[in-house]
């Protein structure tokens, strides 16, 4: 029986106090609805997205995710409960199918949970329960006298009596597609909201003679909605305790689990260390051995064997070798490349280059759009001035140069292998290989008439 997960995404969201659609708000770096339809798609289920409010901004948002199954889109036009939600995506189901209720907004549902509630289903209705010290503001699970479900009171509706019970209903709903289709057109709204609840179908399931099977929650955490923001905090925390969990299960050392934040994928060898405040972003791949300094940020990062970045350090799309050594305070940035045994020092900015063998930058320099060597001694305050105010040029440095101390290299320039630049130089011309380069300057010129450049037609 193929499973098609209908995911109600229409509330607005008022507690959020926000322009933004609840569903589209972030949890570990990814909207929460990214989170639910990942669900589905480990149910290999087809999706259907009910949506209402925002529903342009969450069609957007779709759209630019680049995902490689958009679901099937379903508008509540009117906000009239989850039962009349449900009912929007339903034609598009057929009556063969297993039906999977989801939430936009309860991002932590975790797979093994929901593969049981589909298991469970193939026999008739299957809900997802769990039992609360304080379960105000929930659904009740009504049992009989062998606890058999016989039906679901609403907080509002709930008699005290009712009222005491602690076994709660979360929303997460299977039943076969025909019967839930029923089930839903016999619904009603006399209750105290005047709404058609989707809980409703529990008791004509019930006076079907349909068995109502239930299956436990592993921990409340998982099927806990998001409302407003502070239980979104507690969402991303919840969030980011089990993935540090997951990686140190995996391996990875963390100096304190509960200030690791992972915002996307991280791919871990052995022996891998993160100390305090490290952000983990987009993909990122560290092969054994690889240690990361505390409030360093790493977005769509690969660093090889070894390699070591020191505290503070920002590094974004770059590709690194085995045993570099990068930072403290270090930014790379825009496509980079380093091979092995590459050292970045303090308050060194790489951008969109690529950098040889067991080349130095020690400290206090810009190398930008530049092709560098193996062994390269970039000394500090050395600038590949690689912008002519409106077009990007390359700086090509060969095998061993040594670049002294505050360098300036004016691209489009090439410095040969072995080459050496004497300190305070202004490179504007090649350097052979073997050269040495001096460049000292007395006087001054201001020449009028002279034009800036102009970007070249693309």
């Amino acid at each position: 029986m193929k499973t098609h997960a209908i995911i109600l995404a229409a509330g607005r969201g008022t507690r959020m106090n926000s322009a933004l659609p609840k569903v589209l708000h972030t949890v570990g770096g990814r909207p929460m609805l990214a989170h639910v339809l990942g669900a589905a798609a480990a149910l290999d289920a087809d999706a259907h997205l009910v949506l209402g409010h925002g529903a342009d901004l969450v069609q957007s948002w779709l759209t630019l995710s680049a995902a490689t199954t958009m679901p099937k889109i379903a508008v509540q036009a009117e906000q009239l409960g989850t039962a009349h939600a449900v009912q929007q995506a339903l034609p598009e189901v057929p009556d063969d199918a297993l039906v999977v209720v989801l939430y936009g907004d309860v991002p932590l549902v975790g797979a093994g949970t929901l593969a049981a509630l589909q298991s469970a289903a193939s026999s008739g209705l299957a809900l997802v329960t769990v039992t609360l010290d304080d379960p105000s503001g929930y659904g009740r699970i009504q049992r009989d006298a062998e606890s058999r479900v016989i039906g679901i009171v609403e907080q509002k509706d709930a008699s005290a009596e009712q009222r005491a019970i602690r076994e709660i209903n979360t929303g997460l709903l299977a039943a076969p597609a025909a019967s839930l289709k029923r089930w839903i057109a016999q619904v009603q709204n006399h209750n105290a909201s005047g709404e058609y609840y989707l809980t409703d179908v529990v008791a004509l399931a019930v006076a079907e003679g349909v068995s109502v099977q239930t299956v436990l929650a592993v921990n409340a955490a998982e099927v806990e909605g998001v409302n407003d923001r502070v239980q979104l905090a507690r969402a991303e925390r919840l969030f980011q305790l089990r993935e540090a969990e997951r990686a140190m299960r995996a391996g990875v050392q963390l100096a304190d689990p509960a200030r690791f934040d992972l915002r996307g994928e991280l791919l871990a060898g052995r022996d891998v260390f993160i100390d305090v405040g490290v952000i983990i972003e987009g993909r990122v791949e560290l092969a054994d051995g690889v240690r990361i300094g505390a409030y360093s940020h790493l977005k769509n990062v690969k660093l090889g064997l070894r390699s070591e970045v020191l505290s503070h350090c920002v590094l974004e799309n770059l590709d690194a070798g085995a045993d570099c050594r990068i930072g403290p305070f270090a930014r790379v940035r825009m496509d980079t490349q380093f091979a092995d045994e590459v050292h970045i020092g303090n308050f060194v900015e790489i951008k969109k280059s690529r950098i040889g063998r067991a080349t130095k930058a020690g400290h206090l320099a810009y190398i930008g759009d530049a092709l560098v060597g193996a062994d390269v001694n970039i000394g500090a305050g050395v600038i590949t001035c690689n912008y002519d105010g409106a077009n990007k040029h390359v700086t090509t440095i060969g095998d061993g140069a040594f670049i002294g101390t505050d360098t300036q290299l004016v691209a489009p320039v090439t410095v040969g292998d072995r080459a050496f630049i004497a300190a305070g130089s202004t490179i504007t011309r090649n350097v052979a290989d073997d050269a040495l380069a001096i460049c000292r300057a007395r006087d001054q010129r201001t020449i009028t008439g002279w034009k800036r450049p102009q970007k070249k037609p693309k």
